[in-house]
């Protein structure tokens, strides 16, 4: 079996070193006898997403993602849509899944395009919201719990679609609701940084296992050792979940 991983933009989205989720994905993969193929998907590349198994699409500086925006919404937003309506495992973060949203509104009035593939929206906010996050993730009828780190002033705001989860310690979307991420189809966006599938085993193997369905119908993953992921985890929760 074979999975090819996209990483869009890496050259230009690539804060908070999320360039880690990719090789966590190809790792566990690996670990497992699964080929994964990583392709960089740029500005200058062409493709439809038919060739793509896991999407990656992380976070960038404001001038980084006007220059996204422009790519995204002129040239690639009707074969993305089309891919994610088709089912494409899509992990989007911080400033790439505001992208995948209607629009972000700036302090100054300006509306920035997203190519309006997640029914949500966001705006700028008056303060940053950074500090450690643990949320309960809920995905497909099973329950987990999820760490990472958030950086962002954005404030996103779900409609027609459910979140990743509920926040127990941090902000979230937006600091007011309580809920963090937004998941349509296998399509998954976040704020949860760190970067967050090192930490998070089971969202990983997760997003791994809805790829091998979509690709060669349904499949076990064989289990690993995650005692150390874990232990990680573990004292992330025990340190701030009773702040």
């Amino acid at each position: 079996m074979k999975l090819t991983i996209g990483h869009m933009y890496p050259d230009l989205l690539n804060l908070y070193g999320d360039r880690g989720n990719i090789i966590t994905i190809k790792r566990r993969c690996e670990w497992r006898g699964i080929d994964a193929e990583i392709k960089s998907i740029t500005i200058d590349t062409n493709t439809d997403f038919t060739d793509i198994d896991i999407l990656f699409l992380g976070g960038g500086s404001d001038r980084e993602q006007k220059i996204v925006s422009d790519d995204l919404t002129l040239k690639r937003a009707k074969n993305l849509k089309s891919a994610i309506e088709d089912g494409l495992t899509l992990l989007s973060i911080c400033g790439g899944y505001q992208l995948l949203g209607k629009y972000y509104l700036s302090s100054d009035g300006n509306k920035l395009p997203g190519i309006g593939a997640l029914d949500i929206y966001t705006i700028a906010g008056n303060k940053r919201m950074i500090d450690n996050i643990i949320i309960d993730a809920s995905i497909d009828g099973k329950t987990f719990k999820m760490v990472g780190f958030e950086n962002h002033s954005g404030k996103t705001f779900l409609q027609n679609v459910k979140p990743l989860g509920r926040v127990i310690y941090g902000n979230g979307n937006n600091g007011e609701d309580g809920m963090e991420g937004a998941v349509y189809k296998n399509t998954f966006g976040t704020y949860l940084h760190g970067p967050v599938l090192p930490k998070n085993p089971e969202f990983t193997d997760m997003l791994i296992k809805k790829a091998l369905d979509r690709k060669y119908g349904k499949n076990q993953l064989e289990p690993l050792d995650d005692s150390f992921e874990h232990l990680t985890q573990n004292a992330i929760i025990k340190r701030f979940a009773k702040k």
